[in-house]
């Protein structure tokens, strides 16, 4: 890659001008103003409101919600790219996009509908852009880069190479430093998160089991690397070699993390969070801010959910006001027990997941 920002991809000669890339640390400074906040699964401007109103400090464009997606099958791609601009007129806080591993459906809704499930229609996202004034994030599909350029292309905030879209490359990620917008990515341990960090994600996320309403996922994934974090904190630095090897992880970036005694970004839990309870737990066990979606607008009372949610991750350690602000919420989301047999994975191989080294 050359200094001028032309790249050749897969050399047949095609060009894309990158333009001026942001530095690292621009984008990792980016993802730290969300830091304590809520980021939020919509699907339409009108959430999207709702989810400014309540007090979240981004919204995630979808076209499906995980939990519908799960539900429906079939693939599940980037969103239509309207919606997003839709999404971020409406508010004023960060819009976030995924993009295959990046439609907009939200977890729960993708898990219901099935099928393939890819970056959301521009138009959806161009809805929601124009609905909030805050931060407007989108899901691409894990390795399609193309998705990720359209959707920094539209102005997103931040990109999501998220493994709840059908992955569009079973063995490569994307190069993140090609672009300017801040990358978020998923992990379920420490080894991962680095290895995402290397390739330029400037925010993590522990994955969980997206559109279940289940937090047992999160919780392992969130344990698992905080753990990994302890073990590391109290190596000498002459077997930081060997357990950087172990975890397949770049050494400089495992020692980075051994003296911060946190991974170098931001990191936010995600997948199955659906009470305000939920959320402190995530908080407790050392997150920087929580991701939901289809735990709010799969519920009775999305609006006063919402709310309870934010507010419990703003004061996660004041149980006297957790209980507050968990009563009276409505209906919860129905959740899924992961100990069925029938229950298909968003996070695990069976789902054409991206290969990954132990």
């Amino acid at each position: 890659m050359a200094d001028t920002g032309v790249v050749t991809v897969y050399g047949n000669g095609a060009l894309y001008e990158t333009q001026k890339k942001s530095p690292f640390s621009v984008k990792v400074g980016l993802a730290q103003m969300l830091r304590g906040g809520v980021i939020m699964d919509v699907v339409t401007p009108e959430q999207a409101r709702i989810a400014e109103e309540s007090g979240a400090c981004a919204v995630m464009a979808l076209e499906r919600v995980p939990a519908d997606i799960r539900a429906q099958g079939g693939v599940a791609r980037m969103s239509d790219p309207q919606l997003i601009k839709d999404i971020k007129n409406a508010v004023t806080i960060p819009v976030m996009a995924k993009a295959r591993i990046g439609h907009f459906r939200v977890p729960a809704d993708i898990r219901a509908q099935g099928g393939v499930a890819r970056m959301s229609d521009p138009q959806l996202i161009k809805d929601i852009k124009n609905a909030v004034t805050i931060p407007v994030m989108a899901k691409a599909r894990i390795g399609h880069f193309v998705e990720a350029q359209i959707l920094e292309a539209l102005g997103i905030d931040y990109v999501d190479e998220s493994e709840v879209l059908t992955p569009a490359d079973e063995d490569h990620h994307i190069n993140k430093h090609n672009f300017r917008v801040p990358f978020v990515c998923g992990c379920r341990n420490l080894g991962e998160a680095l290895r995402r960090i290397r390739e330029g994600a400037a925010m993590i996320r522990t994955k969980g089991e997206a559109g279940t309403g289940n937090i047992v996922e999160a919780v392992r994934h969130v344990r698992s690397v905080m753990g990994d974090i302890r073990v590391l904190r109290n190596m000498d630095d002459d077997e930081v070699f060997t357990f950087a090897k172990k975890i397949s992880a770049p050494y400089d970036l495992v020692m980075q993390t051994k003296q911060l005694g946190r991974l170098p970004v931001v990191q936010f839990a995600a997948g199955g969070v659906a009470t305000p309870a939920d959320a402190a737990l995530m908080m407790q066990m050392g997150c920087d801010g929580v991701f939901v979606g289809s735990g709010v607008f799969k519920s009775g009372d999305p609006a006063r959910r919402a709310r309870a949610i934010v507010q419990a991750v703003t004061h996660y350690s004041d149980p006297d006001l957790l209980a507050e602000v968990s009563c009276g919420l409505g209906e919860a989301m129905v959740g899924i027990n992961l100990n069925d047999d029938k229950v298909e994975s968003f996070v695990y191989c069976d789902r054409g997941m991206v290969s990954e080294m132990p």
